[in-house]
C-alpha cells in the first residue's frame, strides 16, 4: 500500500468526559432518547477533535465516544451477528466487566446501515483543515473467541466457507469506509495476545497454531484488493479495561504469523515487561520496506509520565532490529477501550500525548 506515515500516532480511544458518562447513564435509565444521546455524543466529539489536533496528531478519531465497547458495538452491528448477555464477565486481572457478548445468528455480511458509518460521516464533517480521520474497528478474528462462532455450523457447510464469507464482509465494510472518505482504517486485535498466552503455556498447540493460520488467511483475504491509498493498521492488544489486562507474554510465538499479515502498520504494546523484549520485531517487520511499526512504549494505564531519555533509549534498541525510519511512537493502547475508561485523569492523557510528541520530534525531527 502507498500511504503516508507519522512517527507520532495514537491508538484511538479517549477517556469519556463526565457529560458523556452522565448521558449514557441517563439513556440506560430511560431518561433521554437515543437521538438525545447521539446529540450529546456529537457535542463531546466536536470538543475532542480540536484537542487532538492541538496535541499534534495528524490522524484523529472520534475517541470511540459513540460506543460502549471497543469491539462488541461493531461486531453486533454486522448482518448475521446478534448481541446477548452471557453468564460470566470477562476475566481481566482484578477487574470485573459487564456480561455483554455477541454470537452468530445467521450468515455474516456487510451491513451498509451500520451506525458506525453515520458516526464516521459526522467525524468527517467536523475535521479541521489538514486533519485526517481514522476509523477504528475490531479485527474479524474477534469473532473466533469467547463462544462467538460456536454456531457457525448452523449457517455454513464448512469452516472455510464461514471464513470466506467473514473475510468478504470485512472487505466490503472497509471499502465502504473508503467510499465515505476514509484513508486510514485500523483493526484492533486481542486474538494474537490470546494465542501468545496459549502457545506460551503449551496449551493445545496444534489447535492454536491452526487458529493462527486461519487468522492470517482471514485477515489477508479481507485486505486483498483494497485501494492502494488506503492505510490499514492493526493494534495488537493484551486487553485494556480499567487499567487492567487479559494476557501477557512475548510476541515470539506469533511473530512469524504477524510477519505474513498484509497490514502496512503495526501498533505493538511495549509499555512493560508483559510484552517481552524487542527480538520478535525482526520477524514481525519481516524486511518489508513499506511496513511501519509503532512502538507502544508509553502506557495509557497510568498517569505517571515516562522518562523521555528511557523511551529514547528503547527506541534506539528497537532500531537495531527495524530501521528507525520505519518506527513510530504511541501509547500502548487507547485510554478508554470501554466506556469505563482507564484509571487516570483527562489531563493525564493529554500530558502523555505531549510527552510522545516531544520525544518523536527529538528522535525523528
Amino acid at each position: 500500500m502507498s500511504v503516508q506515515h507519522s512517527h507520532f500516532d495514537q491508538v484511538g480511544s479517549y477517556l469519556r468526559p463526565p457529560a458523556l458518562k452522565a448521558a449514557r447513564a441517563a439513556y440506560a435509565n430511560g431518561e433521554i432518547t437515543h437521538d438525545q444521546l447521539v446529540q450529546i455524543q456529537r457535542e463531546q466529539i466536536a470538543l475532542l477533535v480540536p484537542q487532538e489536533v492541538a496535541a499534534g496528531l495528524p490522524a484523529v478519531t472520534d475517541g470511540e465516544f459513540n460506543r460502549s465497547w471497543w469491539h462488541l458495538d461493531w461486531l453486533g452491528g454486522l448482518t448475521g451477528v446478534g448481541t446477548y448477555n452471557q453468564d460470566e464477565s470477562y476475566k481481566f486481572l482484578g477487574a470485573k466487566t459487564r456480561t455483554t457478548n455477541v454470537e452468530l445468528t445467521g450468515k455474516v455480511a456487510f451491513n451498509p446501515d451500520h451506525p458506525f458509518y453515520d458516526d464516521f460521516r459526522y467525524l468527517q464533517s467536523i475535521l479541521p483543515a489538514g486533519a485526517q480521520a481514522k476509523a477504528t474497528i475490531p479485527s474479524p478474528t474477534l469473532l473466533f473467541r469467547d463462544n462467538r462462532s460456536d454456531r457457525w455450523a448452523e449457517h455454513y457447510p464448512t469452516w472455510q466457507a464461514y471464513l470466506d464469507e467473514l473475510a468478504q464482509a470485512y472487505h466490503d465494510s472497509i471499502l465502504h469506509f473508503y467510499d465515505l472518505g476514509a484513508r486510514y482504517v485500523q483493526l484492533d486485535d486481542t486474538t494474537w495476545a490470546y494465542l501468545i498466552a496459549k502457545l506460551t503455556a503449551g496449551e493445545d498447540v496444534a489447535k492454536h497454531e491452526q487458529l493462527a493460520r486461519d487468522s492470517v488467511s482471514l485477515i489477508n483475504a479481507a485486505l486483498d484488493g483494497l485501494p492502494a491509498d488506503l492505510r490499514v493498521s492493526t493494534h495488537i492488544c493484551r486487553g485494556n479495561f480499567k487499567s487492567t489486562y487479559l494476557f501477557e507474554g512475548s510476541y515470539a510465538p506469533v511473530a512469524q504469523y504477524l510477519g505474513r499479515l498484509r497490514y502496512d502498520t503495526f501498533f505493538l504494546e511495549y509499555d512493560d515487561a508483559r510484552s517481552g523484549d524487542f527480538e520478535p520485531l525482526s520477524a514481525i517487520w519481516n524486511g518489508r520496506e513499506d511496513v511501519f511499526v509503532v512502538l507502544g512504549l508509553v502506557t495509557s494505564k497510568s498517569g505517571v509520565l515516562e522518562s523521555p531519555d528511557a523511551v529514547k533509549a528503547r527506541i534506539a534498541d528497537a532500531a537495531t532490529l527495524v530501521p528507525l525510519a520505519n518506527l513510530g511512537l504511541s501509547t500502548q493502547c487507547g485510554f478508554s477501550s470501554t466506556e469505563e475508561g482507564n484509571l487516570l485523569a483527562e489531563a493525564d492523557q493529554w500530558a502523555k500525548l505531549a510527552l510522545i510528541r516531544g520525544i518523536a520530534a527529538d528522535v525523528w525531527g
